[in-house]
């Protein structure tokens, strides 16, 4: 894919938005747009939001508004559109896992269909390109339906295959894992948010991505 000149969406949470970066401009998506010269790239992260529905309604500073509920309301001429969450599903969504027909914003199954779907009939000329949660310390910590991060990871893999998707699977090849101490120190001291240097890592892996497409 060429990415000089190219309009750019990110659909996200508190890591694009910026959370744990020293400013706007060390953001991953910022950092590729200056190198690849898009001439425009957009944010649309929002700090605790989730891919699915929320059933009880959080008092959050920024609007609490899941992924599903808010793309349409994204500008409409984006040649790339990436997203990428999940993780605040995990850790704090009460939307349950459901089934692999679900196709609504209330469980996590639904809404990733829903939204994959919603892109498509969006954005039908844009390359969408999905990614997976980074690994973080309380990855393993059950839900009381006993799931858990990677079950998430799981279902995002397999609806974005669904609908041909590209992903960059930041789970498997980040090389980001807070749970070890010194890879938490350089890349995401809080063990869920990267800082500057996680953020080049994922700039630098998501160009890669994007131009082998």
């Amino acid at each position: 894919m060429e990415l000089k000149g190219i309009k750019a969406n990110f659909l996200g949470d508190s890591i694009t938005e910026g959370v744990g970066t020293s400013s706007r401009d060390s953001i991953y998506l910022s950092l590729l747009a200056r190198k690849c010269e898009f001439s425009v790239c957009r944010n649309y992260g929002i700090s605790a939001t989730r891919i699915a529905k929320q059933t009880v309604e959080k008092h959050l500073p920024t609007p609490d508004t899941d992924f599903c509920n808010r793309f349409s309301g994204m500008d409409s001429d984006a040649d790339l559109v990436v997203v990428f969450g999940g993780t605040n599903d995990f850790g704090h969504g009460d939307a349950p896992i459901g089934e692999p027909s679900d196709r609504t914003p209330d469980t996590f199954y639904g809404a990733c269909h829903y939204l994959m779907s919603g892109l498509l009939g969006k954005y039908p000329l844009a390359r969408i390109v999905i990614m997976t949660p980074l690994h973080r310390t309380s990855e393993n910590c059950r839900k009381a339906d006993g799931s858990i991060l990677y079950d998430y990871v799981r279902i995002i893999r397999e609806v974005a295959e669904y609908y041909s998707l590209p992903v960059l699977d930041l789970w498997s090849v980040s090389g980001i894992q807070p749970c070890v101490e010194k890879i938490r120190e350089i890349y995401c001291p809080d063990g869920l948010h990267p800082n500057d240097n996680g953020h080049k890592r994922i700039a630098g892996l998501l160009e890669e991505f994007l131009k082998s497409l």
